[in-house]
C-alpha cells in the first residue's frame, strides 16, 4: 500500500557554503540562502487537519489516502491529488468495513474551505492496463486549461505483500475546469527512473525531479522541459550539463524519498524530503541550494513524526512515515506548509481497524535564520 521504502521539534544546524555545479546557465557560486543558519519550530495545521478529519469522517467519498500532492486550480481551488484511496463509507467506532472500496489513485478538491472527492464514484481515475498493474501519481502542474499529472505504473512481481515493482511514467491529462481525463500517453521510462516527484517551474523551464529507486538506497534525478508542455522533449542533468538522453541523468544526491520537493526559496532552493538514509525515519529534513540541480547542503531537521514505531503516538511497532514534501503555495513568508503520510506495515490490520491512521498529516513549519 504506497512506497514505504504532537511533538513539536526545533532543530538547527550550522550551513556552509557550497559551490554549484557550473551549467548553462552559470548558477551564482553563492548565494544567501546556503550561507545562512536555519532553525525550525513546527506546529500541526490545526485547521486543514481538523477539515480532512471531518470529511473523512463522513464516509463519503474520501476517507483516507496516501501521496498527498496539492496543484492550486482556477476559482480559488485547490486539487489535492491522492494515490491509494479508501472510499467510505466509515463506521461509528471509527473502523473500516472490511469490503470498503479500494482505489488506486483519487483526487480532493478544496474550496473555501470545502472538500470534494473525484470522482464522483468508486473508480480510480486512471485504471489499470491489465490485469496485476497499478498506477499511483505524482506531481502535477496547472497550465491553463489543462491539468499534467505524472503516473507511474506498477505491477505484481510475485504472491507476496511486497512483491511489486515500478514499470514505467506516463503523462495523464485532465480537463483543469472539470477535471475529466483528457489523455495519457508515455514518458521517459528507459533509465530506472520514477520522473514524478517533483515539478517546478522557473523561467524558461520546467524542472523534473525523479527518484531512481534501488530500495534500501535513493537518489535524485533531474530533468527540464522548455515551458510547461511535459510532453515536449526532456534534458537532463548529467552533473556538468544537460543532455537529450536519459540514459546520462546523473545521481545528485542518495537520501530523498519518493515523493519530496524542489522549490525556490528566497534567493536559492529548498528541498524538504523524509531522511531515507535510515529505514523508516520519522525526521523530516530540509536541505538549501544556490541551483536547482544542487548540490543540497543539510540544513535542518524540520519536523520528527510523532506516530512512528512502537514508542509512537499510535503505540504499534507497525506504523511508520514516510514521503514528506512542501506546498509552496501555501507559503506564508518563511512558514511551510508540509504534509506527510501515515501507514503501517500491516494494513490489513490496522488500517481497517482504525481509519485515522491513513490520512495525510498537515504541519506548519517556520524557518528563522542567523548569519
Amino acid at each position: 500500500m504506497r512506497r514505504w521504502i504532537g511533538l513539536v521539534g526545533i532543530v538547527g544546524l550550522t550551513g556552509a557554503l557550497f559551490s554549484a555545479p557550473v551549467a548553462e546557465a552559470k548558477p551564482p557560486k553563492e548565494c544567501d540562502v546556503v550561507s545562512r543558519n536555519w532553525t525550525a519550530s513546527a506546529q500541526i495545521d490545526q485547521a486543514r487537519t481538523q477539515r480532512f478529519t471531518a470529511y473523512g469522517n463522513t464516509g463519503v467519498g474520501w476517507t483516507g489516502g496516501d501521496s498527498t500532492y496539492s496543484v492550486p486550480l482556477s476559482h480559488g481551488r485547490t486539487a489535492w491529488l491522492f494515490s491509494d484511496t479508501f472510499w467510505g463509507p466509515v463506521n461509528a467506532d471509527g473502523s473500516r468495513p472490511t469490503d470498503v472500496p479500494f482505489l488506486n489513485n483519487s483526487f480532493v478538491v478544496e474550496r473555501n474551505g470545502k472538500l470534494t472527492t473525484v470522482p464522483k464514484e468508486p473508480r480510480s481515475l486512471v485504471e489499470p492496463d491489465e490485469p496485476n498493474t497499478w498506477n499511483w501519481l505524482g506531481a502535477g502542474l496547472n497550465h491553463g486549461k489543462t491539468l499534467d499529472v505524472i503516473f507511474l505504473e506498477y505491477g505484481k512481481t510475485g504472491p507476496g505483500s511486497f512483491d511489486f515493482a515500478w514499470r514505467e511514467n506516463k503523462l495523464v491529462r485532465f480537463d483543469a475546469t472539470t477535471l475529466e481525463r483528457k489523455s495519457i500517453s508515455k514518458l521517459p521510462s528507459s533509465a530506472n527512473i520514477q520522473w514524478a516527484s517533483w515539478l517546478e517551474r522557473v523561467g524558461a523551464h520546467t524542472y523534473i525531479y525523479g527518484v531512481e529507486d534501488l530500495g534500501a538506497a535513493k537518489h535524485m534525478h533531474l530533468a527540464r522541459i522548455t515551458g510547461t508542455d511535459l510532453a515536449k522533449p526532456w534534458q537532463y542533468w548529467t552533473g556538468t550539463g544537460w543532455s537529450s538522453s536519459e540514459q546520462d541523468s546523473a545521481r545528485i544526491m542518495q537520501g530523498v524519498a519518493n515523493e519530496y520537493s524542489v522549490s525556490r526559496f528566497k534567493d536559492g532552493y529548498l528541498l524538504v524530503t523524509q531522511d531515507t538514509n535510515e529505514i523508516f525515519s520519522r525526521n523530516i529534513v530540509a536541505y538549501t541550494s544556490c541551483s536547482p540541480t544542487g548540490p543540497f547542503v543539510r540544513k535542518a531537521t524540520l519536523y520528527q513524526t510523532p506516530e512512528t514505531g512502537a514508542a509512537g503516538s499510535y503505540g504499534n511497532p507497525n506504523i511508520i512515515t514516510y514521503n514528506a514534501h512542501e506546498h509552496p503555495d501555501f507559503r506564508n513568508g518563511n512558514e511551510l506548509l508540509i504534509t506527510y503520510n501515515v501507514n503501517s506495515l500491516d494494513p490489513n490490520a490496522d488500517l481497517y481497524r482504525d481509519v485515522t491512521i491513513y490520512r495525510p498529516r498537515f504541519v506548519k513549519v517556520t524557518l528563522t535564520s542567523t548569519r
